[in-house]
């Protein structure tokens, strides 16, 4: 199906699916899910990035298993509001699996999430270590809480479809 917007995805969340929440990074793909409410994000184990196939086949069984309806996948915007190349890479991520799945991606601008997830996760005193095992999926969540905030305003109740 490929890309779709945020007014699409109500259409595409019926029959008790779940919207999931990716953050791509170079070496890991932050995932997160969110309830059958559409209302609360839940962070999952990281992927480790290997190669795309694998990535990809990694990543699909995951989002079978936990009945996602769509993806979201944050989209890194420049602070001026131009795309440069991690954008252009999220954006050839989402075609390369658009040709895999039938699973609709919606892209989010994700500006400042990292920098958000990490500052919560410290004052949470999380040491670096773990900081660094958690940030991927806690910015995926972050992500996708957005979504899910935003999906209320337009006044999307999972649970009347």
């Amino acid at each position: 199906m490929g890309i779709i917007t945020i007014e699409e995805l109500p259409a595409r969340l019926g029959g008790g699916k779940t919207l999931a929440g990716l953050d791509l990074g170079d070496k890991t793909i932050g995932v997160a899910v969110s309830d059958r409410g559409l209302s609360f994000a839940h962070p999952r184990p990281v992927i480790m990035r290997r190669k795309f196939s694998l990535d990809a086949a990694v990543l699909l069984a995951l989002l079978q298993k936990e009945n996602a309806g769509a993806a979201v996948i944050g989209l890194p915007i420049n602070m001026d509001g131009s795309e440069g190349l991690r954008a252009q890479k999220s954006r050839a991520f989402v075609r390369n699996m658009a040709g895999l799945t039938d699973l609709p991606f919606v892209f989010w601008d994700e500006r400042l999430s990292t920098v958000a997830v990490e500052r919560t996760l410290i004052e949470m005193d999380f040491s670096r270590k773990k900081r660094a095992g958690k940030i991927d999926s806690a910015a995926a969540a972050f992500i996708l809480q957005g979504v899910l905030d935003r999906l209320q305003a337009l006044g999307v109740d999972a649970w009347s479809k």
